[in-house]
């Protein structure tokens, strides 16, 4: 998995993706030059030849790489197959390449996606790098810039999943900030202090973007695992067929496409820590395997019958009510108690609204150093309106909300009216609305329709029985709206047996 190759007084790579300058946690010194990054690549382009061309290439430079024609396809190849780096065109029949990435967002997938477009213009660029693109790269485009922009991006994945920890180039990542000065949030660094010494398993919950992820790296960072690799594993982004590889690994030839051994997560994280982000997505056959490493430190690889053992801290995430998901049979009660043996609550934004201010501060200043640029100036009644405002989001929200501010910042102080144009729902004061957001006009109710299913199914981090409730349709009915639109089908689960 070396990515990469340190040499002393050698110049940064010339045109460094913006994506690269941008990415979290990740600091690149002048004295690295990147060599290639091989990892699993999915290209997409409704263009034969054009799509050919960047397989070829990019299996030239040692990337294993699949094709598909829509994005469609992409949705569906996804769930057989997980992807290092997914490179896309903008401009396709159906769902287009911007749709594909707010689809990938809204599942959290975790590949790093790249944009390829002839039609390339700042305002696309930045609303695909805003919704999660890496960076974009126009046609016609230079072999060497495809290949060098890939094995960032893939090197960039790696290093946000852990497989690369500790070796970022230019020194450690970043450690953890926990930002706000809120009762609540003074009580959670407590208990972060506390927990972090032992080497217990630690059961996270909270909403969707209230910041679990960021309190497991801080729980890791406080141990004495620090020295170890952190590695995460986003269960809502694999199908069931992967999961089991994805933890476990396999060996060569354990199933169809199986073409190389694969080391799996828990063996990259011996001696550290595990992160087994939104758990309760894991189903319920491989809850029973994952109880029995959680108890017996050991696990054999699908397709290989030699038991390896291993050390690792598990701390898992949720964002449901996991004594509801057992006593419907959807989580195994045996798995719960050895997940919950130190539970940890992360409060949601509107409960420490008194953070708001200094989180604004925080992601202003943050993205001032990304951009080269001076932090962008927020209006009184613009910060006013972020105070009253619910965030639904959680704090991934607010981040959202400053970076496409800081990004689109023309010098002009930021007001209410724009921030209000990008809030999800009606901001909040004494339990009234206040005021109702603007309704972008011109636009069709089935688009409307649409925004508001997926914002709602994001908001419910996928789950789509909330979704369903929440929007007072049926399940069968919110299902195949959402097969219209090109998500998946949703696989059957499996209820314990009495």
């Amino acid at each position: 998995m070396n990515c990469l190759k340190l040499s002393h007084g050698i110049a940064a790579t010339k045109g460094a993706s913006a994506g690269a300058k941008a990415s979290e946690g990740l600091k690149i010194a002048s004295a690295v030059s990147l060599e290639a990054c091989p990892g699993m690549v999915l290209v997409v382009d409704d263009h034969p030849q054009s799509r050919q061309s960047m397989v070829d290439i990019l299996r030239q430079a040692g990337h294993t790489v699949d094709s598909c024609s829509s994005a469609a396809e992409a949705l569906q190849q996804i769930e057989r197959r997980a992807y290092d780096c997914i490179v896309t065109d903008l401009k396709m029949p159906g769902m287009n390449g911007l749709e594909l990435i707010l689809h990938l967002e809204a599942r959290r997938y975790p590949a790093q996606v790249v944009m390829v477009t002839a039609y390339g213009t700042v305002a696309s660029a930045v609303e695909a790098m805003r919704h999660g693109a890496f960076d974009y790269i126009e046609k016609p485009f230079d072999v060497d810039r495809l290949e060098q922009m890939v094995s960032k991006a893939i090197f960039h994945r790696r290093v946000l999943e852990g497989g690369l920890i500790g070796a970022a180039p230019g020194g450690p990542i970043d450690p953890p900030v926990m930002v706000g000065v809120s009762p609540q949030m003074q009580m959670l660094r407590a208990k972060i202090a506390q927990v972090a010494p032992t080497s217990e398993t630690v059961l996270i919950t909270g909403e969707s973007g209230a910041g679990k992820e960021l309190v497991a790296r801080a729980i890791h960072a406080a141990s004495r695992r620090k020295e170890g690799p952190f590695v995460s594993v986003n269960c809502p982004a694999l199908s069931a067929q992967l999961m089991e590889s994805e933890l476990f690994g396999h060996e060569k030839g354990a199933f169809t496409g199986a073409d190389a051994a694969r080391i799996g997560r828990f063996e990259l994280a011996n001696s550290g820590t595990l992160l087994l982000d939104e758990v309760t997505e894991i189903d319920l056959p491989l809850q029973a395997k994952l109880l029995r490493v959680l108890q017996e430190r050991c696990f054999e690889r699908v397709g290989s019958s030699k038991t390896i053992y291993v050390d690792v801290r598990v701390l898992a995430t949720t964002n449901r009510n996991l004594q509801q998901e057992t006593a419907e049979g959807r989580f195994r009660e045996d798995l719960y108690y050895r997940l919950n043996v130190v539970p940890i609550h992360t409060p949601p934004l509107r409960e420490r609204r008194e953070d708001v201010p200094v989180l604004v501060d925080h992601f202003l200043h943050r993205m001032a150093r990304r951009l080269g640029q001076p932090p962008c100036q927020i209006a009184p009644d613009a910060l006013d309106l972020m105070l009253h405002y619910h965030w639904p989001g959680n704090v991934r929200e607010l981040e959202n909300i400053i970076t496409r501010a800081s990004v689109l910042y023309t010098g002009q102080t930021v007001t209410a009216d724009e921030i209000r144009r990008w809030l999800i729902a009606p901001p909040e004061k004494d339990g009234v609305a206040f005021p109702p957001p603007s309704v972008p006009v011109g636009l069709s109710l089935q688009e409307m329709e649409r925004r508001l299913i997926e914002a709602t199914l994001q908001h419910f981090g996928g789950h789509r029985a909330k979704t369903a409730q929440a929007l007072g349709i049926g399940l069968r009915t919110l299902t195949s709206k959402l097969r219209q639109y090109g998500y998946a089908p949703r696989e059957k689960s499996y209820r314990k047996a009495s």
